[in-house]
């Protein structure tokens, strides 16, 4: 059950994240209807993290809630967002 906790503070956390870097990375126009998928890549990105995390970093005790897990979900929730908005300014 702590684990599913875990990944759930994970997606929330990413989804912050998420929808955060639409006011960092700053762009020209508008771009209605965004939030939803930002919102989305943010959670992908913290979970894919936050596995990488708890795998790469705790070997005897693995589990969601652990400081190596949370700062991997937010920096990979953060650089999917990143670069998704950073492609969008290439593309338009």
């Amino acid at each position: 059950m702590e684990n599913w906790i875990g990944v759930g503070i994970w997606i929330v956390l990413g989804a912050v994240v998420g929808l955060s870097m639409k006011f960092l990375v700053k762009r020209p126009e508008a771009q209605p209807g965004h939030d939803v998928l930002l919102a989305v890549l943010g959670a992908f990105g913290a979970v894919i993290g936050g596995m990488l995390g708890v795998g790469l970093f705790h070997f005897y005790d693995p589990v969601a809630l652990s400081l190596g897990g949370m700062i991997s979900a937010v920096v990979l929730a953060a650089l999917l967002t990143w670069i998704y908005r950073w492609g969008l300014r290439t593309l338009i």
